[in-house]
């Protein structure tokens, strides 16, 4: 196995149970900049900031990039549109920080990134003047070593281990070999054997049965603290609690005092609409849109009267702010030339959050045909059989949802009959559950549906 010399295995049952002291006074905890995964928006981080901030973190230090263009190139080297390069990444990363150094008066910032967060951290690192600017460096997940390595399958592919990007980050630094920049402290955080980038089988890379040359500590580094989350995926060795246990010691080097999220009475919510751009999900301000948010039901998904918000958003896509508090369930609406009326139901806000990012969709020409058409999407992880229950309108398990490696993290209903009726999403892991209700829009109309989990 690929693993550090200083690596270990996270135990779960002694991390929830060890006792932390006082946390520090809030002028001694350095800010932290979060870096979302390819594709994402910096609303992925949105309960990990909560846990930071219920165990004292100041919530000006507490900062996540929205990266415009989320997606890789096909090829890292070729212009591509709508999708970004490396450097790219690795420039705006460095911006960012700069920003941050000089809002918060720091000599260092924590940079945090899940999957290809990581590649433009180790970029900004070993390549844009990172190591007199970081402290600390936590890869959540990141494919270190690819998620294949192969010459000749996409060769100039950003996650290709085999390929230029990859095999320049690797390349071996200092009397010891390592794989890190020197003058930082690095953490890896990867799972066992649940990652889906991590497989020796290209069944998620769309190349099932072929070998990957990758491993299941392909997120390992040499020179690094590696940390093994036992059963967790891609995406929770970033998002679950456990990883911001893991993240919280190695920056100040003792336990949480908590990993659950204590609830503010009054929340104040605001974020970013954006849209689909030509070469997938952008992160660019949808200037026009119109946003509306009501309160609903959490047992029934209705409104409770009218909008909370009503607002066409300008050129900056703000739709906020909304003051409300932590116990109401709320129904996003976005409307926009050329795409659906979007419908996102979500759980109660537990604390206020400033990275609410929304984005408008488009109804799929195979979906056209459903009376309704309403996914449950899970942006934090993904579903895993049996490891999750997840029952949706009735369906248990819900629709799409392999057993196996955690690789699936929506499941889609094209309903045939009776929109306008409640449908009901129930997930459960462990000791985590939540449920969602809403309401089954017409498709007829141009209306698509999102249930949005928390967890």
């Amino acid at each position: 196995m690929r693993l550090a010399r200083r690596s270990l295995l996270l135990l779960i049952p002694a991390l929830l149970a060890a006792c932390a002291a006082s946390p520090p006074p809030a002028s001694t905890l350095p800010p932290i900049v979060f870096v979302h995964g390819d594709g994402a928006t910096a609303a992925l981080w949105t309960t990990t900031l909560w846990r930071f901030e219920s165990n004292g973190w100041p919530r000006a230090r507490l900062h996540a990039v929205d990266f415009p263009y989320p997606l890789a190139r096909d090829d890292d080297a070729k212009e591509q549109p709508g999708r970004s390069s490396s450097t790219e990444q690795r420039d705006h990363l460095a911006a960012e920080v700069q920003r941050v150094l000089k809002a918060t008066g720091a000599d260092k910032v924590v940079l945090i990134g899940n999957s290809r967060g990581g590649n433009a951290i180790r970029n900004y690192i070993q390549n844009g003047g990172g190591d007199r600017t970081v402290s600390h460096a936590i890869l959540g997940g990141t494919p270190n070593h690819g998620a294949w390595a192969h010459a000749g399958f996409r060769p100039g592919n950003e996650f290709n281990g085999a390929g230029p990007f990859l095999t320049a980050l690797n390349a071996p630094k200092g009397p010891n070999g390592d794989e890190v920049t020197p003058g930082v402290r690095w953490l890896t955080v990867r799972s066992d054997n649940n990652d889906k980038y991590a497989q020796p089988d290209g069944v998620w890379i769309g190349a099932k049965g072929t070998p990957t040359n990758v491993t299941f500590d392909g997120p390992a580094l040499k020179g690094a603290t590696n940390v093994v989350l036992p059963g967790r995926d891609h995406r929770e060795v970033s998002y679950h609690a456990l990883a911001f246990a893991a993240a919280h010691e190695f920056i100040t080097g003792r336990a949480p005092s908590i990993t659950t999220i204590t609830s503010e009475q009054s929340v104040t919510l605001d974020g970013k609409v954006s849209g689909p751009g030509p070469g997938g999900p952008t992160n660019l301000p949808l200037a026009g849109a119109k946003v509306a948010v009501y309160a609903v039901d959490a047992g029934t998904g209705a409104r409770r009267g009218a909008a909370l918000v009503d607002k066409s958003v300008d050129a900056d896509g703000r739709w906020g702010p909304l003051v409300t508090d932590s116990s109401t369930a709320l129904e996003f609406v976005i409307s926009a030339p050329g795409l659906a009326t979007t419908h996102v139901y979500r759980s109660p806000f537990l604390r206020s959050s400033d990275i609410v990012h929304l984005r408008a969709e488009r109804l799929a020409d195979a979906d056209k045909d459903a009376a309704a058409v309403v996914t449950l999407a899970r942006p934090r992880g993904y579903f895993g059989l049996p490891r999750d229950q997840i029952a949706f309108d009735g369906l248990q398990p819900a629709p799409g949802i392999p057993p196996g490696v955690a690789g699936v993290s929506s499941s889609k209903l094209k309903l045939r009959v009776a929109p306008g009726r409640p449908v009901t999403a129930d997930y459960r892991s462990g000791d985590i559950t939540e449920r969602l209700i809403g309401t089954a829009w017409p498709a007829r109309d141009n209306h698509v549906v999102l249930f949005e989990l928390h967890h």
